[in-house]
């Protein structure tokens, strides 16, 4: 399974982390993500690539701006 860690700026609660975590579960072949709002860390597992424009653009749809760790 391919995993890609990003690098979110402006979470700060379990409130952040469900957004982000519910924008980027809907990406096509998405099957994991790990989200914290105390280190700022996003790991985003699938079955094939990611696609890091697609991982980005759902952060800031919720949001949040992320960068590729």
């Amino acid at each position: 399974m391919a995993a890609n860690e990003y690098q979110v700026t402006g979470m700060t609660c379990g409130h952040c982390e469900m957004s982000v975590r519910e924008e980027v579960s809907g990406i096509p072949g998405v099957e994991d993500v790990e989200v914290s709002a105390q280190t700022g860390k996003l790991v985003v597992s699938g079955s094939g690539e990611i696609d890091d424009a697609k991982v980005l653009a759902a952060v800031e749809e919720a949001g949040y701006t992320a960068v590729r760790a």
